[in-house]
């Protein structure tokens, strides 16, 4: 898959100093999980599943969830594993271009898929685990390597953090622990780790309001610093970390000043355009998934389409970004500073390297803007209709 390949020529040379690059299989785990960016979640009781799948991969998407868990009631349970099945089965005849996971809810789910897919398991990347708890996690990893022995496709996990355990102060980091080392025990299977913060919230009654950011639910910011510090580390032990879902997109009355500075879309010709996205929700959105990466997060779960884009405009590397990256992963000394090349900050050679690392991966995969190019371009761009550049 590719990021942004849905644009036309001209679009990509206006906005990328650096287009983004192919991701396949068999890139390396962790560019992999980068270039989820946005994943639409997709109930699977959705009539038109293959339709939608190809729309939404034909419009940016490149990865996508077909939910049989919370999206799904008890009752229709047998009819949406059968349209997941059947769904894939179809896909197979023209594959998406993105990566197509189930989230199910049990173990017994998965083997329910596998066992009867035909040529969709060519479509099918891997399985959503919700719920993640270590002793039951480890089951369900042992039996999803099982089956990518059997079938010689390698099929991959996204546990999702989101039990009461975590939550919950006394039980954190016990829980933490455990699930650290169950993951690193089957890290060839492990895509990412995703946090389910509607569950996290729920253990507290709490729903985040359309005005706020998850980051101002401290019991569940709290959750999420410490998933990062125990999953999330850049040493080699851990994992990529998702931002959570943003549950809304429709117009509402508004209680507080909307989330995005007017500068930066007057300077891009684009005020009409910030007035679009606050009317949807996206100035919220917007806020939020800054914070997740300055949080240690990367990529999100989105559950309407017109995330996508947002996500996926703030994944881009911008030129100051890549320029620092550059001078800092390049540098040959252990140590010492420089001034950055925009000449409006110090880079530290040694505490920033990692950062630089996955700043260059990043730009490998959702591009570099061009000089003066913002995610406020690339935004207008998603919206815009093919054929129109400018």
């Amino acid at each position: 898959m590719q990021h942004f390949s849905h644009l036309e020529p001209a679009t990509l040379d206006y906005l990328f100093h650096r287009p983004p690059e192919q991701v396949d299989e068999s890139s390396d785990m962790r560019t992999r999980a980068l270039a989820l960016g946005a994943t639409l979640y997709i109930p699977a009781t959705r009539p038109g599943l293959v339709a939608t799948v190809t729309k939404r991969a034909a419009e940016g998407s490149r990865s996508m969830v077909l939910d049989l868990e919370d999206a799904v009631a008890d009752a229709d349970l047998d009819m949406a594993r059968a349209a997941v099945i059947a769904a894939l089965d179809e896909l197979a005849d023209t594959p998406p271009d993105a990566a197509v996971f189930v989230r199910v809810r049990t173990e017994d789910d998965m083997h329910f898929v596998c066992d009867r897919l035909g040529p969709g398991l060519e479509v099918l990347t891997g399985f959503v685990l919700p719920k993640f708890r270590p002793v039951s996690g480890e089951a369900f990893l042992r039996s999803v390597s099982e089956r990518s022995a059997a079938s010689g496709r390698h099929l991959v996990v996204m546990p999702v953090v989101e039990s009461p355990e975590v939550v919950y102060r006394e039980t954190r980091d016990e829980e933490l622990i455990g699930a650290r080392e169950v993951l690193g025990r089957h890290r060839d299977s492990v895509l990412a780790v995703r946090i389910g913060a509607t569950d996290m919230s729920s253990a507290f009654g709490i729903r985040r309001d359309r005005d706020l950011t998850i980051y101002d639910v401290r019991v569940v910011a709290d959750t999420i610093g410490a998933v990062v510090n125990h999953l999330g580390r850049s040493d080699g032990t851990g994992f990529v970390v998702t931002g959570p879902v943003w549950e809304y997109f429709a117009d509402h009355e508004r209680l507080f000043r909307p989330m995005l500075r007017a500068t930066p879309f007057a300077e891009h010709d684009a005020v009409r355009f910030r007035q679009q996205l606050v009317s949807r929700d996206i100035d919220g959105l917007l806020r939020e998934v800054a914070l997740d990466r300055a949080n240690g997060l990367h990529g999100k779960t989105v559950i309407h389409p017109s995330h996508v884009a947002a996500v996926h405009s703030l994944s881009v590397v911008t030129h100051e970004e890549y320029q620092d990256a550059q001078a800092i992963a390049s540098a040959t000394s252990g140590g010492g500073v420089m001034a950055s090349g925009y000449g409006n900050k110090m880079n530290e050679i040694g505490p920033h390297r990692p950062w630089a690392e996955q700043t260059l991966r990043r730009a490998a995969v959702f591009g570099v803007t061009a000089e003066n190019v913002s995610f406020v371009d690339v935004m207008q761009a998603l919206a815009r209709p093919r054929g129109n550049v400018a």
